[in-house]
């Protein structure tokens, strides 16, 4: 048997509702409190599914500290995604990653950013080499192809592959076309050029909220590095640069990209998520887009006026930033150590503002203050597997069922309520079978349609 499932009670929430075809997103009918035969016979077809086809989620970042003989992933740690909970909620495979931020403008491109951020680099690298060679080979194991996918799921083994967020550490031109060809060695199977800020290889998706570019799309050792990845059998990632950047890049790349995570444009309006353009233009490319399950780019509601005024005038009376005060109290710290709670949202620069120093009794007031500010004016509703999945029914619909995949972001600032961890990860299944796709379908969705574009890469590299 490939896997234990673990089925939260939240999973069964979301199983109420007549099946309908895979394309279409409805709303899901409100469940009773008693689940009727249709229902069981629903959840115990999701998990004869789930237990059969390999899921792999693309994007779950990592913290160093969380890879020591002391504390790993063999405990059932605050993250989000651990050996534990994937064990218990069936999730088969996960791309850890090997992320690096930058600095800001000019000073961020110097010897001294990149050999930092080389070193960091470097040591997540090792790290996911450390948990699958000295933690817990017997449990996990790295993968470099699609057969060692398949071939540790069928072995009972969980399995990490590695993906490289931010070109930011590859450096300028005396030293990146020798680190892709070292990081490919070394196991990275995909890297995006940019993430929140311009890099020196790419615009970021940041270059929408102040209009500020610099390269206008890819920067012509950008161009090089694509050119590179092709050689080598890394996948492009375009989740985090710009519009123009992605265009671009999926014009001179000659194997198939992915996003590794992104959402839908025409669902939620963020700068982090594909509008039809550029799904248009990945599915002439022939990629995938891996819909991500963060929040935060799935679907937003907008809190009352009255609430709105109340955080504003208690953030005033405490003088701390309103971001400080989170979504109802239930604002967390990115557990993975690889980011901020935020994530890679980039949230506004209120976010990033410092809270003053308090006392204990003045932080013990204002949590009483804003817990009953919670009560009165609750916090809207966020985004849950439902919404999620409805990106992926979008998807599906405008560029077609081959070319879309599954990512969390977890332990990066991902989750919705329904699968907001490793252990919940069923319920994704849950809800595709809901709707009607068939376990082919599901199958391609969760690792399928990846595997094939990894194949694709690797075959058209002129490195083995």
């Amino acid at each position: 048997m490939k896997r234990l499932l673990f089925v939260p009670a939240a999973a069964l929430l979301v199983a109420a509702g007549t099946l309908t075809l895979p394309v279409r997103a409805q709303q899901a009918p409100t469940a009773s409190a008693e689940h009727t035969p249709a229902d069981a016979a629903l959840v115990a077809k999701a998990r004869a599914i789930h237990d059969k086809v390999i899921t792999l989620d693309t994007h779950v970042d990592i913290g160093v500290n969380n890879f020591t003989a002391t504390q790993n992933y063999t405990q059932d740690l605050q993250t989000q995604v651990n050996l534990p909970k994937m064990f218990s909620g069936g999730l088969d495979a996960a791309f850890l990653i090997v992320y690096v931020g930058q600095g800001r403008g000019e000073d961020a491109f110097t010897k001294a950013g990149y050999d930092a951020a080389y070193k960091q680099a470097s040591d997540k690298f090792d790290a996911i080499h450390r948990l699958t060679k000295e933690i817990a080979p017997d449990k996990i194991g790295l993968a470099l192809t699609s057969a060692d996918v398949r071939s540790l799921a069928a072995a009972g083994k969980k399995v990490a592959l590695i993906g490289v967020e931010n070109g930011y550490p590859l450096g300028d031109e005396t030293t990146a076309v020798a680190r892709i060809k070292e990081f490919q060695t070394r196991g990275a199977r995909y890297l995006s050029l940019a993430h929140n800020g311009h890099s020196q290889l790419a615009d970021s998706n940041t270059g929408e909220g102040d209009g500020i570019w610099l390269h206008k799309g890819l920067s012509p050792l950008g161009k090089k590095v694509i050119a590179e990845l092709n050689r080598v059998g890394i996948m492009v990632d375009i989740s985090h640069p710009s519009k123009e950047a992605n265009l671009q890049a999926m014009s001179l790349s000659k194997a198939p990209v992915i996003a590794s995570h992104s959402g839908s444009r025409a669902m939620h309006d963020h700068s982090r998520n594909l509008d039809d353009e550029q799904l248009l233009a990945l599915k002439k490319n022939g990629g995938v887009v891996q819909a991500v399950a963060f929040a935060n780019y799935v679907k937003v509601t907008p809190p009352s006026a009255e609430r709105t005024a109340a955080l504003a005038k208690l953030a005033e009376e405490y003088k701390v930033p309103v971001a400080s005060l989170g979504r109802g109290g239930r604002g967390r710290a990115g557990a993975g150590g690889g980011r901020a709670g935020a994530g890679d949202a980039a949230a506004g620069a209120a976010g990033g503002a410092q809270a003053p120093a308090l006392t204990d009794e003045q932080r013990a007031e204002m949590q009483s203050k804003l817990d009953e500010l919670n009560m009165k004016f609750p916090a809207p509703p966020r985004a849950n597997v439902k919404d999620f999945v409805d990106h992926i029914d979008y998807i599906v619909k405008k560029i077609g069922i081959d070319h879309v995949g599954i990512s969390s972001d977890f332990d990066g600032g991902g989750g919705v309520d329904g699968w907001n961890n490793a252990s919940e990860t069923f319920n994704v299944t849950l809800e595709l079978v809901r709707r009607g796709y068939t376990e082919a379908q599901i199958g391609q969705i969760w690792s399928g349609n990846l595997l094939r574009v990894m194949d694709q890469v690797q075959k058209a590299a002129q490195v083995r």
